[in-house]
């Protein structure tokens, strides 16, 4: 499908964009999807690199109770100083 996209085509695709998002906007929109393509092909070649995805995850950590700020009346705890 991509491959029968010829000039013509790019040309008025880039002709509508310019259109819709006007020429002061094109430089910003150029640089953030080469900046995205940018992202995308370093995450994709780190997560082929590492292996198995498993071992980037974190195990989360149980819930604390001790750890809360309030009472259970509602009240806030006070900070020892």
């Amino acid at each position: 499908m991509l491959n029968q996209i010829g000039l013509p085509e790019i040309l008025i695709i880039l002709l509508i964009v310019l259109l819709v998002f006007g020429a002061k906007r094109m430089p910003e929109i150029g640089a953030s999807m080469g900046k995205g393509i940018r992202e995308f092909k370093k995450s994709l070649t780190e997560m082929g690199s590492s292996g198995s995805s498993k071992d980037e995850i974190e195990p989360t950590r149980p819930f604390d109770s001790t750890s809360t700020t309030t009472t259970t009346t509602g009240e806030p705890k006070k900070l020892s100083q």
